[in-house]
C-alpha cells in the first residue's frame, strides 16, 4: 500500500471503503489537523444515513462514546475527567508492583512443562494484571473480559459474533460500575465515577461505559503486542540481545524499534474528513470520507528510514514512530506501556539467558487481526 502513494482506498469488512494513509509525515499531518474527526455521528454520512449498520464487525469500533470516537470540545472535556483519574503518580506507583508480578509470573515459566507459550504465558498476564489491578477488575472476571476484548480485536469475526461480543462486553463493564458504585476502592473505575471537572460536569453513564471499553481494552491488547513483538525480534536478532546485554544499547532502544517495526496497533479505524483535504500525490481525501490510521505502514516509511525501514535495528539513530498516535488523541496510557515493557523484557532475559523460539520464525502466525499486530501464539524454549 505504501507503493501506491500517501494514501490508498482499501475495503474494510462489509465492503466499506476508507482511505489508508501509510506515509509518516502525511498521517501525523492528519492526526494533527482539526479537519480531521473521529466522531462518527458529525462527520460520517455512512454512518448517519444507517448505511452502517449495527451488525458491521468494526460497529463497536465507531459507535462508543468516548473520548476515541470525540472531537473539539467534547473530546477535551473527556480527555480532562479520565487524565485526572489516570495520573502520572498513580501509574508509577504501580512500579513494584509490577516487578513482583513478573517475578510470579517468570516463576511459574520456570516450572512449566516446555515448550511454553510466552505470548499466553507472559507478553498476556503482565499487562492484563496491570490494567485489572488498575481498574479493580475482580479475578473472576477477568477471564471473560479477556475473552470479550480479544472479540473486540478480532477482525476475521462474523457480524453475529460481533454483535453478541458487544452485548458480553457491554455486560462486563456495567457489572463493574455497579459493583464500584456500591463499593468504591482505591482503583481507577472508582475514580472515574467520582471525578469532576471544575464546573460540575462529570462522565454521563454510557460515557463511563465506553470510556472504561477505551482504556481497559486499549490499555492491555497494545502492551501484549508490544512484549509479544519485542521478544520475537530479539529471538530472532541475536546479536542485538547480545549488544544490550553488553551494555551498547538499551532497553529503552529496544522499545521503541520494537514500536517502529512492528506497531502494537498495525490499523486503527476510523477518523473522518470534516472538508476536502489535499494531502499530495493527487490525491484528496473528500469530506465525509472514512480515513484509516496505517501506523504500522508509517513505522516502514523508506522516506523517513531509508532502505533498511523493514529491518530491525536497535542501533538506528532515528526511530521515529507513530504507534501511540499523534496530537489531541495521543494515547493516555503510553508511560505505563512502556514502564511494563521496561521491567517485564530486561527480567524475562536475566531469568532465561538461552531461551529460543521453539518453531522456526516463519511458522509463527498473526493474529486474526488487521488492527491488532501480534502472534497467535509466541512457542519458546525456555533455558
Amino acid at each position: 500500500m505504501s507503493a501506491r502513494g500517501p494514501a490508498t482506498l482499501v475495503a474494510l469488512p462489509g465492503r466499506v471503503l476508507a482511505w489508508s494513509v501509510t506515509r509518516q509525515e502525511t498521517l501525523r499531518d492528519l492526526l494533527g489537523d482539526p479537519r480531521v474527526s473521529k466522531d462518527p455521528r458529525q462527520h460520517w454520512p455512512a454512518y448517519t444515513s444507517g448505511e452502517i449498520s449495527e451488525d458491521w464487525p468494526l460497529h463497536l469500533w465507531v459507535s462508543v462514546q468516548n473520548m476515541f470516537t470525540a472531537y473539539g470540545t467534547d473530546h477535551r472535556r473527556l480527555r480532562s475527567l479520565v487524565s485526572k483519574a489516570f495520573t502520572p503518580r498513580r501509574v508509577e506507583a504501580m512500579r513494584p508492583w509490577i516487578e513482583q508480578l513478573t517475578e510470579r509470573l517468570l516463576d511459574a515459566l520456570d516450572a512449566a512443562e516446555q515448550p511454553v507459550d510466552l505470548r499466553d504465558g507472559y507478553a498476556y498476564p503482565v499487562p492484563i494484571e496491570v490494567i485489572c489491578q488498575l481498574f479493580g477488575v475482580e479475578d473472576e472476571a477477568r477471564p471473560r473480559l479477556r475473552k470479550v476484548v480479544d472479540g473486540v480485536f478480532n477482525t476475521a469475526i462474523t457480524p453475529e459474533a460481533a454483535q453478541e461480543n458487544a452485548v458480553q462486553l457491554y455486560g462486563v463493564m456495567h457489572e463493574l460500575v455497579a459493583a464500584k458504585r456500591e463499593n468504591p476502592g482505591d482503583d481507577l473505575t472508582s475514580s472515574l465515577i467520582a471525578v469532576r471537572e471544575d464546573d460540575g460536569s462529570r462522565l454521563e453513564e454510557a460515557e463511563l461505559v465506553d470510556t472504561l471499553i477505551l482504556v481497559i481494552s486499549a490499555g492491555y491488547e497494545t502492551t501484549v503486542n508490544l512484549l509479544d513483538q519485542a521478544i520475537t525480534a530479539l529471538l530472532t536478532h541475536p546479536e542485538q540481545l547480545a549488544a544490550v546485554r553488553a551494555g551498547t544499547s538499551s532497553w529503552g532502544d529496544v522499545i521503541e524499534e520494537a514500536l517502529r517495526w512492528q506497531a502494537p496497533v498495525a490499523n486503527l479505524p476510523l477518523r473522518y474528513a470534516v472538508e476536502d483535504i489535499e494531502i499530495g500525490g493527487g490525491v484528496v481525501i473528500r469530506k465525509g470520507e472514512a480515513i484509516l490510521a496505517a501506523y504500522a505502514a508509517a513505522g516502514r516509511d523508506k522516506s523517513v528510514h531509508g532502505d533498511t525501514a523493514d529491518e530491525f535495528d536497535i542501533t538506528r539513530a532515528d526511530k521515529t514512530h507513530l504507534a501511540f498516535g499523534h496530537g489531541v488523541h495521543y494515547c493516555l496510557g503510553s508511560p505505563l506501556a512502556r514502564m511494563e515493557a521496561e521491567i517485564a523484557l530486561p527480567a524475562l532475559f536475566a531469568r532465561f539467558p538461552e531461551m529460543e523460539l521453539a518453531v522456526a520464525p516463519d511458522e509463527l502466525r498473526p493474529s486474526q487481526s488487521f488492527i491488532s499486530n501480534g502472534h497467535e501464539s509466541l512457542p519458546v524454549r525456555l533455558k
